[in-house]
């Protein structure tokens, strides 16, 4: 074995405590070319202000390393070294989270700096931690660098400080036991495995869940296209069945296209006939109007003379005319408003008989009053019993009042002889601050012994909780009182008491950090504050002391899900029905600890009088009586105003019903009177109609007196012999022309407006519309006159005439009919279903595809990854039988799945026995003790050691819950293993060691000593301590 070297270091000036530094012989080269390293091994550990130490350097050798010493003085800080120089997390060595807490109190940076044993040069990490923004510096070989690159360089040299297979720091022992059979197969991977072999298994799961995925999908997408094909199978003749009606509607559409150009082209040629017959009456009519012109001069001139005369005797008659038809409408209206005033008349006296026929509503009325009254009386009388029973029950409650008062002047009585004789002092100064209250200035209350605790059951929280210092202690609001109130109990009259004050700002109203409401459903009905009364003053010392207001109470609820309530709540202290749990966290390892004590009985807050209780339910119940009479009288009372509130309106009904009889007979006679005045404003049409005669027969007659005198001019003009035969002739000419004219005007326009009209405008019209119509359904734009090319060839296969047109269309339409009950809705559903099936087809080929390749990279992959795990397994566990049965015990380690596909549920399984009677069982943080869980584990780490690709392993503290027995065994084999030919470095920290152990000669003890006198490394010298311990040695001898 290496003989062992002390070696001093630095201290601060201000250290009282510096743990020392000691480095293993030599056992290699400081390049780490020989010795037994492996690649990645440590060198070399540098520590500068890094927790305990000032300046530290510690060589280790290749094979188990001891680290020894007393507890505090620094071997898990070479553990932290380690981590944190390798670029590991804080949270791997669970202790604080930020790295500036590594760094030594009162210094504002430290350094780590580990050197690593590498066959092309070894390799060294610095790290320089400031303490100021928690950040830090890294150096590869003395040149600054990235965390990036350190962690790179470290995952080169197979470094794992995250695997707790490979580093195991003190505060996560027993998280070993806690990891799962998956993550123990993980770690195992890392550790020991090779590298492909844990890329292997991530690539198995992820394709698993690939895997898995695309199954549901094909499996979707199956499901999904064969119920789309049977759907499509169903409505597949209803669409055939859907083209068959529409080719039968198209050739209907085509024929509807056509007929407007047939009917266009035929009336189109019926007017061209009418223009030619219409061109021919014009030529005729000219040369009519030709040849009576002269005559039509004549016969203007002639209308000109008469036509003055004609015009007044026109309108004379037709303003005598006018006359008439306005007395006539006038006389019509007035006879239509007496015909609507007679049937109002008639319908008001109808309406009133109607009412006539009924019976008299006074005695209704009457007898409505009477029962109203009756109402009135019961409902003073029920007052009256209302009046007497709220009389009762505050003589009731004036006398309870009285009871309660003398009950708790009774119960302040027993409060009082208890603290008299349990606190006499207490007791004396109560009765002076009585009597002398008038000289403070604040308000100062009695001892919290006496306060009221709402239920007697809860008094054991309250004194539980409070100290019995505080429940007899007075309770000031000023300080001065305070002091003087002790200058006189105290200091004149040596009394022993304890005094508070309140705090300045009130606590008494603070909330607690939970409402109640979510902490029901553990079992919590309340929080100390809720179960008793206190001036404001004393419980804002109180909830500011003992935090009254944040302690919830509980049940047995609450007692049967504990751990639960501890775990989730994470409150400092509460109750349950019968005990009393704290709950503490650790400032460096964040467990919780909880610790719970029973309740003990109240001796002071429980005070009962039975006697005076009893009267108090007595009252109660008498209370309760005259409840109920009152609540049923109300009732009553509710019932005779809706009664009431009937009669009255049946009495507003009645009422209202006497008063409309009496409206309607002054209806009928306001409307008799505007009768009889319409009656007597009569107008006689008869004498009017003379009248108008007569005037008109006044015009004739001027008008023959006219003619007669234009008829004496003609005679004497016919008296001339000259003129006679010329005004015979031009008389018979005129005549004539006359006749003709007549006629021939009355051709003309006859046949002028039948032409214009009938023929050539209907027919012009017909046409117009006919185009349009063929132009619209043909969808021609507009101004084209010609049939589209498109449909010459369609119109080339249908009739050509009319009747041959509509009897195919007929033929068609029956036919189309016959196709009922489809729609465009299921052809549109069939066709969009139709490119759902092929693109769903083609997604399923896709996706069926990489499933199959998925597959085939699973069955490589596995083929890849399982057998080789298996036969690491296997020699994992031969390890570890063996080691067992080495120490009289029996384990084994297998590779445990439940179903052989689900790669992510594959783990190792540890299985241990420590007793020859007992089966093998799963290795969980609950059925083994914590020592046989510390051999487990143990003894699992040593069976990866001659496996391990990893250049080091680090275990710290192991082995402090193994018994004697096992802890000599565990040793024998960590020496055996970790000093063996194949084996990399092994740390092992302990802070004791058994007497008597067998140790190897390949083994490295480094022991850690502190203390105010170690030397520094610069005053060290190995040759002056050999000397000083070969004199020592020389003068024992002599």
């Amino acid at each position: 074995m290496d003989l062992s070297q002390k070696r001093k270091r630095i201290s601060h000036e201000l250290t009282n405590s510096q743990p020392s530094r000691r480095v293993a012989a030599p056992c290699c080269s400081t390049n780490g070319q020989a010795g037994g390293f492996v690649e990645g091994s440590i060198l070399r550990i540098t520590m500068r202000n890094f927790l305990t130490y000032d300046h530290s350097e510690v060589s280790p050798g290749p094979k188990l390393n001891m680290i020894v010493g007393a507890n505090g003085t620094g071997k898990s800080s070479i553990v932290c070294a380690i981590c944190l120089g390798l670029a590991g997390k804080t949270a791997v060595l669970g202790r604080g989270d930020k790295v500036g807490l590594y760094v030594k109190r009162g210094c504002s940076k430290g350094s780590v700096e580990i050197e690593l044993y590498r066959a092309s040069g070894n390799l060294i990490i610095t790290r320089e931690i400031q303490v100021e923004n928690n950040q830090s510096t890294w150096m590869l070989n003395k040149k600054h660098s990235s965390q990036r690159a350190v962690e790179e360089a470290v995952k080169e040299l197979h470094i794992q400080v995250g695997n707790l297979c490979q580093f195991l720091p003190q505060e996560k022992v027993g998280e070993f036991a806690k990891m799962s059979k998956i993550e123990l197969l993980e770690a195992t991977e890392k550790s020991v495995g090779p590298p492909e072999m844990y890329e292997f298994h991530c690539e198995l799961k992820t394709f698993r869940s690939k895997e898995r995925d695309l199954e549901n999908v094909c499996k979707e997408k199956a499901n999904f296209l064969e119920k789309a094909r049977q759907r499509n199978e169903r409505n597949k003749l209803d669409v055939e069945r859907y083209y068959m009606k529409k080719r039968h509607l198209d050739r209907i559409q085509m024929l509807e296209k056509k007929k407007p150009w047939v009917e266009y082209e035929t009336a189109r040629k019926e007017l061209e006939g009418v223009k030619k017959e219409r061109e021919e009456m014009k030529k005729k009519l000219k040369s009519l109007k030709e040849a009576q012109e002269p005559l039509l001069r004549k016969i203007r001139s002639v209308e000109s003379q008469l036509q003055p005369i004609e015009q007044q005797m026109k309108e004379l008659v037709d303003d005598i005319r006018q006359d008439l038809s306005l007395k006539q409408t006038e006389e019509a209206d007035r006879q239509k408003r007496i015909g609507h005033t007679q049937l109002m008349i008639k319908d008001l006296q109808k309406e009133l008989q109607n009412m006539g026929s009924m019976e008299d509503v006074t005695p209704q009325i009457e007898a409505v009053n009477a029962d109203l009254r009756k109402i009135q009386e019961e409902k003073a009388k029920l007052e009256g019993e209302m009046l007497d029973l709220r009389r009762d029950k505050d003589e009731m409650n004036l006398v309870a009042e009285k009871t309660r008062a003398r009950s708790l002047d009774d119960m302040m009585k027993v409060k009082e002889d208890k603290l008299r004789n349990r606190f006499r002092d207490t007791y004396t100064a109560l009765k002076w601050l009585r009597d002398n209250r008038d000289r403070f200035e604040g308000n100062v209350y009695e001892p919290m012994m006496l306060i009221n605790v709402r239920d007697t059951r809860h008094a054991k929280y309250i004194e539980s909780h409070i100290p019995l210092n505080d429940l007899r202690a007075f309770v000031f609001q000023r300080q001065e009182d305070m002091e003087k109130f002790m200058t006189e109990v105290r200091d004149t009259q040596r009394l022993r008491v304890n005094t508070v004050i309140a705090p300045e700002e009130s606590c008494s109203k603070r909330p607690p950090s939970r409402p109640l409401e979510t902490l029901k459903p553990y079992g919590f009905f309340s929080y100390l504050r809720e179960l008793f009364d206190a001036p404001e003053e004393v419980m804002s010392y109180l909830c500011y002391q003992y935090k009254v207001n944040d302690v919830p109470v509980g049940t047995e609820k609450t007692k049967s899900m504990i751990e639960m309530v501890i775990r989730e709540l994470q409150m400092r202290m509460i109750y349950t029905a019968e005990e009393k749990y704290t709950v503490k966290k650790s400032n460096y390892s964040s467990n919780v600890v909880s610790s719970n004590s029973a309740l003990r009985p109240s001796q002071f807050l429980t005070t009962t009088i039975d006697a005076d209780e009893r009267s108090q339910l007595e009252e109660q119940l008498r209370v309760q009586s005259i409840d109920q009479r009152m609540a049923a009288i109300r009732e009553q009372q509710a019932k005779l105003d809706r009664r009431d509130n009937e009669l009255r309106a049946n009495k507003k009904k009645l009422s209202e019903l006497k008063g409309k009889k009496r409206q309607l007979e002054q209806k009928i006679s306001t409307k008799q009177d505007s009768l009889r005045q319409m009656q007597q404003n009569k107008i006689n049409l008869q004498a009017i109609e003379e009248e108008t005669n007569a005037k008109i027969a006044a015009v004739n007659n001027k008008k023959v007196a006219i003619m007669e005198e234009y008829l004496g001019h003609m005679q004497v003009c016919l008296c001339s012999p000259k003129l006679s035969m010329d005004k015979v002739y031009l008389a018979l000419q005129s005549a004539g022309l006359s006749a003709e004219k007549t006629k021939l005007e009355t051709d003309c326009r006859d046949s002028s407006a039948e032409l214009k009209h009938q023929a050539k405008n209907n027919l012009l019209a017909t046409c117009k519309t006919l185009m349009r119509r063929a132009s619209e359904i043909c969808n021609m734009t507009p101004g084209e006159t010609a049939v589209p090319e498109e449909l010459h060839a369609a119109f080339s296969q249908l009739p050509d005439t009319l009747d041959e047109i509509d009897a195919m269309l007929n033929e068609e339409k029956t036919r189309a009919e016959c196709f009922t009950g489809l729609s465009d809705a299921v052809v549109e559903e069939y066709n969009r279903r139709e490119r759902e099936i092929q693109n769903m087809e083609k997604e399923l080929d896709d996706k069926t595809n990489a499933l199959r390749t998925y597959r085939q990279n699973i069955a490589e992959a596995k083929e890849c990854w399982l057998n080789p795990l298996k036969l690491l397994v296997e020699q994992i566990n031969e390890r570890f039988s063996d080691f067992f049965r080495s120490m009289q015990c029996a384990g084994e380690v297998d590779l445990h799945s439940e179903n052989e596909e689900e790669y992510d549920k594959y783990g190792i399984r540890i299985r241990v026995k420590f007793r020859s009677s007992t089966e093998l069982h799963e290795l969980t943080p609950h059925h083994q003790s914590g020592g046989e869980r510390s051999v487990s584990t143990m003894l699992y780490l040593m069976a990866l050691q001659e496996l391990n690709r990893c250049p080091f392993r680090v275990v710290d503290e192991i082995n402090q819950g193994m018994d004697p027995v096992n802890e000599r065994r565990v040793f024998d084999i960590v020496v055996r293993t970790a000093c063996g030919v194949n084996t990399s470095q092994y740390f092992f920290i302990t802070p004791k060691l058994l007497q008597n152990l067998q140790y190897a000669e390949q083994m490295t003890i480094l022991c850690v000593h502190n203390g105010p006198y170690m030397l520094p490394p610069n005053k060290w010298s190995e040759k002056a301590f050999i000397r000083c311990e070969i004199h020592q040695l020389h003068a024992v001898d002599r």
